[in-house]
């Protein structure tokens, strides 16, 4: 009898939802990191004053992240291709109505916003609400398409997941590039005319050629099986569990330092360095250093034990915010041009940023291990549905210290200058780095001591 040769076989391919769900998934990074870099800078030059701004954004931040607990939920009952036609009209909508004000409403935008909230209600209300919808349209999308990833790897769900990793950071390099090109031609508020034909394109990828996963590998249509009362008591269920409810809270310390990138940073480079700074481009430097170094990382570094890990990066970043006294102390201090190129001050926000990228390469994935090593037998999908709350509690904290960090300790006495800018005070602005770093290494040493302490018990 002649039997076929197992190596004869060739390994079976993705179908074609994995692919529409990664090619759904670049659109949606591209339309958010088209925007984000430059939220804080445009919510101050609408006149939300000193605070509001980087608040506001952390509120968006921790929707995205947080909310993902129930939307995952009600997008397992009613299927994925109905939430994702649902989030990218929200989406589509919201960045519309951030650029809404200035487009049609007759807002304009101050060179340098005022310390004072100025801002008028017909410009706030569409603003909150955009914010607010970006939230929970992110947030839907996040689940759908891991989801599917999930569902349709099969036996090479590692391999799936390293292609969806880094389709996300293509997705966010497109959005900043894209993002810079409009903006340097037209003017700020181009970035959401961006995201929305991001999103928009995102929505008929969807509609015309995203197929049901369940029912392209070849199972039943997905049917609701829980009420809304019960999706919403199930949120709550897993931090019943003390242990993992006291984790959640401790690793949250390094997307505080993490969610600076897009609070206290743009401050900083806005108001002390240049006026016009081009944030995109600085913070390209982070998914440059991801797709890059990934792999150099991993094979280097991927023996060390979860917790290990974690801490190292934690670290990492720590000190990443320490190194921008050395333009404050230098000869021509942070706004000398380096090479004709860029301020002195914005050269080391970029290394910043590439800092923290590489601690996030240490940390972020270990992170989601160690959380299912905390998870009760066969519940560590429902744990680490819940990885993500780190990162919206780091970052609902993250956005209103980081504001009050640079405006009431790091411009603490300092001048201004006839262009407009601040001139810091050396120690106000030594004080508020140093504090970074000492809140990140705090966090690394929580997170030591919790594994210790969890081990003897």
């Amino acid at each position: 009898m002649n039997q076929e040769s197992p190596t004869a076989k060739a390994k079976p391919s993705f179908p074609s939802s994995f692919w529409t769900a990664n090619s759904t998934e670049l659109f949606e990074r591209a339309a958010y990191y088209a925007m984000a870099s430059f939220v804080v800078i445009y919510l101050g030059q609408l006149g939300f004053g000193a605070y509001w701004p980087s608040t506001l954004n952390s509120v968006l931040w921790f929707l995205v992240y947080f909310l993902p607990v129930l939307s995952g939920s009600l997008a397992d009952q009613y299927g994925f291709r109905k939430a994702l036609l649902v989030a990218f009209v929200l989406l589509a909508v919201a960045y519309f109505f951030m650029g809404f004000p200035v487009w049609f409403g007759g807002a304009r935008l101050m060179e340098a916003g005022p310390s004072e909230v100025s801002v008028g209600w017909r410009t706030a209300l569409p603003i909150v609400g955009a914010l607010v919808l970006i939230g929970i349209g992110a947030s839907i999308v996040k689940p759908c398409i891991a989801g599917t990833v999930q569902k349709t790897a099969g036996a090479r769900k590692t391999l799936g997941f390293g292609i969806f990793y880094m389709v996300v950071n293509i997705g966010s390099l497109v959005g900043r590039l894209v993002s810079f090109y409009f903006r340097r031609r037209f003017d700020l508020t181009a970035i959401f005319g961006v995201s929305m034909l991001m999103a928009s394109i995102a929505f008929l990828v969807v509609l015309i050629v995203y197929k049901e996963p369940d029912l392209e590998m070849g199972g039943a249509a997905r049917k609701p099986t829980k009420t809304m009362g019960e999706i919403f008591t199930g949120m709550f269920t897993v931090l019943r569990n003390g242990r993992f409810a006291m984790f959640l809270v401790v690793s949250s310390g390094f997307y505080f330092i993490y969610n600076q990138v897009y609070n206290l940073l743009p401050l900083y480079v806005k108001r002390t360095v240049e006026l016009k700074p081009a944030m995109d481009i600085y913070t390209i430097a982070n998914p440059f250093v991801i797709v890059s170094c990934q792999l150099l990382i991993t094979w280097t570094f991927g023996k060390l034990p979860p917790i290990k890990s974690i801490v190292v990066g934690t670290v990492i970043i720590g000190f990443a915010m320490l190194i921008n006294l050395i333009p404050i102390y230098s000869a021509g201090g942070v706004g000398l041009r380096m090479f004709d190129l860029l301020p002195l001050g914005s050269l080391f926000i970029v290394l910043t940023v590439a800092l923290i990228a590489f601690g996030e390469l240490f940390a972020a994935a270990r992170l989601y291990e160690y959380i299912g090593s905390l998870a009760p037998p066969g519940q560590e999908g429902l744990f680490l549905g819940y990885s993500n709350i780190p990162l919206a509690l780091g970052s609902l904290v993250g956005g209103p210290a980081g504001a009050y960090l640079f405006n009431a300790v790091m411009c603490r006495g300092a001048q201004k200058l006839p262009s407009g800018l601040l001139k810091l005070d050396p120690h106000a602005a030594t004080l508020g780095w140093v504090i970074l770093t000492l809140i990140g290494l705090t966090s690394a040493a929580s997170m030591f001591g919790y594994n210790e302490w969890l081990k003897r018990h």
